[in-house]
């Protein structure tokens, strides 16, 4: 008897991940495709086909059998199974499950949110394992989030229920790939970390060492390098940011009490320096009965497959 795998994948809007996830969360092999390589949709869809089917060819998966594909991808509906409007993306809307349906019609396909597969993978394969109420937030180019409530996650009417990084942070803010003002990604994510940096050097005399950067070559990846060496801006930068994410959580948690909220992706990387404020901050601004319930984690779902394996588990959690 073949042993069944399930291709896991990862959209981006840059990179597409590939990979064949067995059922207990491994990934046994990977492939990439450039998302923005292809003019045409047909061309890309045609391209993913092409990578699951090398991927399967492979000699050391000769005893491997295919059962389904699950996607997670931006702005991704898991009930109509399309990608509705997705801002980074070359194509406004694609109805992905019945494209790639075509392709594979005797296979379940499964398509979300990539920040509800990677709160899925963290049900299934996490530390959110046997958790029934908790929250994930992603940290990256911008801020995502999956929400599990009673074990399940919340989809809303639409399917596009979770969009926490569009929360109003800050009331007449900054302007956001959106179209409106003051989200919470603007000041929580990669981008909104740096644009706090500038901000603060713009207003500010101290010496520091991200002075000499241009916005184009300063990433998160060097604030937090500079923060660990003391670099009084960097610093700064970390603790506002985590003071609004902290207070956007404590209103998160008043309309979805969850046990525990796990932080993820590559903002997330910074780990005390971010998570410590953070939780200073929603313990200070949550509603009394909910003060001391909520746990804040850093996930521990590796940035590199947490995306396949979650897209995976959207099929794998029916079997497991």
């Amino acid at each position: 008897m073949k042993k069944k795998v399930v291709a896991g994948i990862d959209i981006g809007g840059t990179n597409t991940r590939i990979g064949l996830i067995g059922q207990d969360g491994k990934v046994l092999i990977d492939s990439n495709i450039a998302t923005d390589k292809y003019p045409t949709v047909e061309g890309y869809i045609s391209a993913i086909y092409n990578s699951i089917d090398l991927l399967m060819n492979n000699p050391n998966l000769s005893a491997c059998e295919l059962t389904g594909i699950g996607i997670g991808a931006p702005n991704a509906n898991f009930h109509t199974g399309c990608i509705e409007k997705a801002a980074n993306l070359p194509w406004q809307d694609v109805p992905l499950k019945l494209m790639l349906g075509e392709y594979f019609p005797n296979l379940k396909i499964k398509v979300t949110n990539d920040a509800n597969a990677v709160a899925i993978a963290e049900m299934v394969y996490g530390k959110a394992s046997k958790l029934k109420d908790f929250v994930v937030i992603t940290l990256g180019t911008g801020l995502g989030s999956g929400i599990v409530a009673n074990g399940e996650l919340v989809y809303g009417h639409d399917g596009l229920a979770g969009e926490v990084g569009h929360i109003t942070a800050v009331p007449n803010g900054r302007n956001c790939n959106c179209g409106r003002q003051g989200c919470l990604e603007t000041y929580v994510s990669a981008p909104g970390l740096k644009r706090t940096v500038f901000e603060l050097l713009a207003n500010s005399t101290e010496k520091s060492l991200l002075r000499n950067s241009s916005f184009e070559e300063l990433t998160s990846i060097n604030i937090h390098a500079a923060a660990l060496e003391n670099d009084p801006i960097a610093l700064q930068a970390f603790e506002i940011t985590g003071e609004i994410l902290g207070r956007s959580l404590a209103d998160v948690v008043a309309f979805t009490s969850p046990s525990a909220i796990f932080i993820f992706g590559g903002l997330a990387e910074a780990k005390e320096m971010i998570i410590n404020p953070a939780k200073e901050y929603m313990e200070k601004y949550l509603l009394p009965c909910f003060k001391g319930k909520v746990s804040l984690l850093s996930s521990e779902l590796g940035n590199k497959d947490a995306g396949v394996i979650g897209g995976a588990a959207l099929v794998w959690k029916d079997y497991i």
